[in-house]
């Protein structure tokens, strides 16, 4: 009999975590990768298993959670974020649940900044325009954009990310305005101007780039009204998760030219993106990038690991436990 615990994949990792969990694991890999693993697919891929690594695009439902195996012990997904997880019934069931922190923050800043400059530069329309091969060549009046330098940028959310996007920006020589629940200390606020709330951020955004978690109370932060409170022609930026922005406010702003552009990492109901985000001009559109380096996502993997080596291969607490 293999001594090792069974830990179930439920999506396809980076070759070199695949092969780490396969030291020290008995491995059940993931059957397939698209379209992940839910529902039955999910609690029979985790059948007698010690463990269970998941993703984001996993749902790990109350009902699913409900018909795990009793063998399950611990759950870790690979990612930050949590939502795709019912932590309220992992807790009702003891089942440990743990997330990668820290490890994407420089690469998912850098995305950041990636759709902050494309969207502020019509960076979309212009690679469009070579593949289309319908450049016509340089004109005084073509495609001008926003230049960012010298811009104020807000910042919804000053934790790791969030802190990493205004260090990046700072380089640009941005203004920072920021909310988050407490004030940083100064060193870590190196001058950016801290705002009590939402509404008392927005009016000083030229640039408002989003890093909360998705919670019932983010759902839907920015909505009509609040998109209403930024300075006409701002840039909207989103790397947090889909399901922060309106959809249907931000496109009617964009289509009004309220919101001068949107730069665009995450989505509500991805790989599902509202239609007319695709045919806008005015948005800069990333499928999902924002940890996509082969560093980052074998940091993640590496990460969810030594979070299920603490539970299963020592007996002790992981450091990285959301349940």
């Amino acid at each position: 009999m293999d001594p090792k615990p069974v830990l179930a994949l439920a999506r396809v990792l980076p070759d070199a975590v695949e092969a780490r969990a396969a030291r020290d694991y008995n491995v059940r890999p993931a059957p397939v990768d698209h379209p992940p693993l839910g529902g039955d697919a999910l609690v029979a891929q985790a059948a007698g298993a010690d463990g269970l690594l998941v993703a984001p695009g996993n749902a790990v439902t109350a009902a699913v959670i409900g018909a795990l195996p009793d063998s399950l012990r611990v759950i870790a997904t690979f990612s930050v974020g949590f939502d795709h997880i019912d932590l309220d019934a992992a807790r009702a069931r003891n089942l440990i649940v743990t997330n990668t922190p820290d490890v994407l923050t420089d690469a998912t800043a850098d995305i950041a900044m990636l759709c902050l400059l494309g969207a502020a530069r019509r960076a979309g329309e212009g690679e469009a325009l070579m593949r289309a091969g319908t450049w016509a060549g340089w004109t005084p009046t073509h495609m001008m954009g926003t230049q960012v330098t010298g811009k104020r940028l807000g910042i919804v959310g000053m934790g790791r990310i969030g802190r990493a996007v205004a260090k990046r920006a700072r380089a640009f020589d941005m203004t920072i305005h920021y909310h988050d629940r407490t004030p940083l200390p100064p060193d870590q606020a190196q001058g950016a101007v801290h705002h009590d709330t939402v509404e008392g951020l927005l009016p000083h955004c030229d640039v408002l780039s989003l890093h909360c978690p998705a919670t019932p109370a983010t759902t839907g932060l920015m909505n009509a009204a609040r998109i209403a409170l930024l300075p006409r022609g701002a840039i909207l930026v989103n790397t947090a998760r889909g399901p922060v922005i309106d959809d249907a406010a931000v496109i009617d702003a964009l289509k009004r030219g309220h919101l001068g552009a949107a730069g665009l990492d995450v989505y509500t109901g991805e790989p599902d993106v509202h239609p007319d985000y695709r045919i806008l001009p005015n948005t800069f559109l990333l499928p999902h990038l924002g940890s996509a380096t082969i560093e980052t996502r074998e940091a993640m993997g590496f990460r969810a690991l030594d979070n299920l080596d603490a539970v299963l291969l020592r007996g002790e607490a992981p450091g990285n436990r959301v349940a």
